[in-house]
């Protein structure tokens, strides 16, 4: 009986001290509990919606073919026998004034690159570079319908494409509206990765309005993006494209996990003009423009570091005629305030040519207004392809199969790998061919081929003759402080 009592009086002693324990704490509500335990989103649903929008992307382009006594031979045979046989090939003509033969053309494959269907009527939109150079182009639907595609407008300045499918009744994507686009929401990228359709990535916004030293500002994501995602769709939550998938950035050579996307209103407007036009028209003012630095700000009385700063202005521009002087600083364009040097050309370059307008410089201490007459952009023309005739030469000491990739490249120096600030990678002497082709150039520096990163030409060389011959070769190269990818498609 005592065992009862004492076990009643221990329950109540421990429920005593419970309360005494929770008298001063605050319970959440269960809701509010819920409401903090958030759990990872499902891009199912997205994937259905959005997924029969996204189109795969081949591109073949015509090449010049030598006629010859045997056909068509194998370079890199006919160079192994010349450099260990000394004599060329058994069976190949001896070199000497080749006869007046007509070129053929053959049709090779270039290149894998993404897009979504713009319009239910066919037009796609995708990156400039995916269908750069290509003489036929190929679309590829979810339901593996394909068409040949006549490229109505490509703009190099913001990388958008836009090309037309003979096809009715497409699923079109929905427009989203950058404006309510958050930095941390999730969002998510379909493509073709390395040729493989549909591939679903994901991952955040991790920045806006990233200048890049490109003419537009991006997007910046973590969003896997890799060779063959290029002019893909990044979508957000609600199942609306924000964006067109376009490069990456990496420091090392490695990648880094950041990825850029072309803000998808400034795309749109860049492809009306191609729809209507066929090429897109911009303002210019012909002045040369710089960084305020604060120590500039507060020495000519500006106060804050904005605006941007004239270097130097073009004779007979619209800028020397209204006025404008080096020294002045740019604070506003009709009105909207130029925070980074910036936001100038991108303002000017979406006015209308003809457009009259007002600049407000800060000059002497003081702020004034000039009235300026929009001038127009030259389009960009297109590069001239090498020929035999004016290919330079390759080096000595370049492999076979460089020339096949029409390469030349050096090891860097230590003063260029201080300056760079990287460890190892090769410079690009000359790009001809099929790495001109593929958008690299004299100046560029390659850190990797596939995934291997190269320190040096030995081990570039190495690589690229361990590489298939059979199929597109995936190199990092760098450009400034930017890196992307390239594909090189050997000749044969």
């Amino acid at each position: 009986m005592m065992f009862k009592v004492e076990g009643h009086k221990l329950r109540s002693g421990l429920l005593a001290f419970a309360l005494a324990l929770t008298a001063g704490a605050t319970f959440l509500p269960v809701e509010s509990v819920h409401a903090q335990t958030r759990t990872l989103p499902d891009f199912t649903d997205l994937v259905d919606q959005v997924g029969p929008s996204v189109v795969n992307i081949r591109t073949v382009e015509k090449v010049a073919q030598r006629g010859g006594g045997n056909g068509e031979m194998d370079e890199e045979m006919q160079e192994f026998f010349r450099r260990f046989f000394g004599q060329p090939l058994p069976g190949t003509p001896r070199q000497g004034p080749r006869p007046n033969r007509p070129q053929q053309e053959e049709e090779r494959p270039r290149g894998v690159g993404s897009g979504f269907i713009l319009t239910g009527d066919g037009y796609v939109m995708t990156n400039a570079h995916v269908v750069e150079d290509a003489s036929e182009v190929l679309v590829t639907l979810t339901d593996k319908r394909e068409f040949k595609a006549k490229i109505i407008g490509a703009d190099k300045r913001t990388d958008v494409a836009v090309v037309k499918i003979e096809a009715t009744g497409l699923p079109a994507v929905k427009v989203g509206d950058i404006s309510k686009l958050r930095v941390g929401e999730w969002v998510m990228a379909i493509g073709s990765p390395f040729g493989l359709e549909n591939t679903v990535t994901a991952g955040i916004v991790s920045a806006k309005q990233r200048d890049t030293g490109e003419y537009l500002p991006f997007i910046q994501t973590d969003v896997a993006i890799n060779p063959g995602n290029s002019g893909g769709p990044l979508i957000n939550m609600r199942g609306e494209v924000v964006g067109i998938n376009s490069q990456i950035y990496s420091r090392s050579g490695g990648f880094m996990g950041i990825s850029f996307s072309i803000p998808i209103d400034e795309a749109i407007r860049v492809s009306e003009q191609l729809r209507t036009s066929g090429r897109v028209s911009r303002g210019r003012i012909g002045v040369q423009i710089d960084q305020v630095t604060k120590d500039v700000a507060e020495a000519i009385g500006l106060g804050k570091a904005q605006g941007a700063l004239v270097r130097g202005v073009e004779a007979g521009s619209p800028g020397e005629k209204a006025g404008v002087e080096p020294g002045d600083v740019i604070t506003k364009f009709d009105g909207k305030a130029i925070e980074k040097p910036s936001d100038l050309p991108r303002l000017v370059g979406n006015t209308k040519p003809g457009t009259k307008s007002t600049l407000t410089v800060f000059r002497r201490g003081s702020s004034r207004d000039l009235s300026v007459t929009i001038a127009e952009i030259e389009p960009d023309k297109p590069a001239k392809r090498a020929t035999d005739r004016d290919e330079p030469a390759a080096k000595p000491s370049a492999s076979a199969a460089l020339k096949s990739l029409g390469l030349a490249v050096s090891d860097l120096s230590d003063a260029q790998k201080k300056e760079l600030k990287l460890k190892g990678g090769v410079k690009v002497d000359a790009a001809n061919d099929a790495a001109a082709r593929a958008g690299l150039r004299e100046g560029d520096v390659i850190l990797a081929v596939g995934n291997l990163e190269v320190a040096n030409a030995r081990e570039f060389e190495a690589a690229v003759a361990k590489a298939d011959k059979a199929k597109s070769l995936s190199v990092l190269y760098r450009r400034g402080d930017w890196a992307q990818y390239a594909l090189i498609r050997p000749a044969r």
